[in-house]
């Protein structure tokens, strides 16, 4: 199996404490995270790892809007003009639009951020390489698979990306690197299936493919009835026009174990083979784990099972690192995944 990973990601390094259900938190989506999976990786001799190409902005912009993205490559520039703050800073927008006013083009870099993003994370001075650096991994390993080098690689990818919509950034995500692969698939004229693992929602990825036939978005995660991002992922949410059936949501309660889990990721895989892909692309969060923050009791043992499941499908793979903050179990649980499809 192929990894692909960049120094870049650590451009991108979160300090400052934000609000969750009312406490503060350090940021959990540190370098660190990459750091761990790739040495487990390294432990377990899964593949061998290289740096990525430089495929420049084309791709992006397929699934991004202009708008977005040059707002989102000089935020943080405007931020420090318009402040007087230092590199260090990190942008965050405290005021958001009304909803339904009449449209229009945010001029002050501090609407923009509220305009831009649809929670609170910030922009930092290496957000913007690390994004893009983290599209260039996907690609690379979207790439490997793609020209048939590799039936499956494996992008080490941060920031992740399944928060990022058409033109937002929200959840530590700046890009949407699965949808940017997907679409690169899809302009080759491939049907394409993402399955999304995360604990949260891809909203993200839904929003950008709603309304679409040749790409199939599954998703397993909390319910956003009391889990972020709290405003999608219901299982009425089905896509619209062209894309009408192409979205599937698999909402579980919390506490949920492999009892629950399993027979819901066995009739999301059910979906996806009746959807008749050319290709499969996995949004990889491993934030399901009993050890994690959140509120899912999947085991050790249930993440190779996770990693049989897609195996199951033959087809040709990528896998995209999403979430996993507990730091002592993310590599370990990232490995047993990708084990079960070399």
């Amino acid at each position: 199996m192929l990894i692909v990973a960049s120094d870049a990601h650590r451009a991108h390094h979160p300090r400052r404490p934000f609000l969750d259900r009312g406490q503060l938190i350090d940021p959990p989506e540190v370098p660190e995270r990459i750091d761990r999976i790739l040495d487990a990786l390294r432990d377990a001799k899964l593949g061998a790892q290289c740096e990525p190409d430089a495929f420049g902005l084309a791709p992006v912009r397929r699934v991004h809007t202009p708008e977005y993205l040059e707002f989102l490559e000089t935020a943080h520039a405007r931020w420090c003009a318009a402040t007087g703050l230092d590199e260090s800073s990190e942008a965050a927008g405290y005021a958001r639009p009304i909803r339904d006013q009449p449209y229009v083009e945010p001029q002050h870099v501090i609407a923009g951020l509220g305009y831009y993003s649809h929670d609170n994370d910030p922009v930092l001075a290496g957000t913007w390489h690390a994004a893009t650096s983290a599209a260039d991994v996907t690609l690379t390993a979207w790439q490997a698979v793609a020209t048939g080098r590799e039936r499956c690689a494996y992008a080490a990818a941060r920031p992740p990306g399944h928060h990022a919509a058409a033109d937002s950034f929200a959840g530590y995500c700046y890009l949407n690197n699965a949808a940017i692969a997907a679409q690169a698939w899809a302009d080759h004229g491939a049907r394409v299936a993402i399955v999304d693992v995360d604990f949260h929602h891809g909203n993200g990825t839904q929003q950008i493919f709603y309304d679409r036939d040749d790409v199939l978005f599954v998703s397993l995660h909390a319910d956003p009835a009391d889990e972020y991002p709290f405003f999608a992922g219901f299982a009425n949410e089905r896509g619209w026009g062209a894309g009408e059936d192409c979205t599937r949501n698999f909402p579980l309660p919390a506490g949920t174990d492999w009892d629950t889990y399993g027979p819901a990721y066995d009739a999301a895989l059910a979906v996806v083979q009746r959807f008749a892909p050319d290709t499969v692309i996995v949004s990889l969060g491993v934030d399901t784990a009993l050890e994690d923050p959140d509120s899912f009791r999947l085991v050790a043992d249930d993440y190779p099972r996770i990693g049989a499941g897609i195996a199951s499908l033959d087809r040709p793979t990528l896998v995209v690192q999403e979430g996993g903050y507990n730091r002592e179990i993310i590599g370990r649980n990232v490995t047993a995944v990708l084990k079960e499809l070399t």
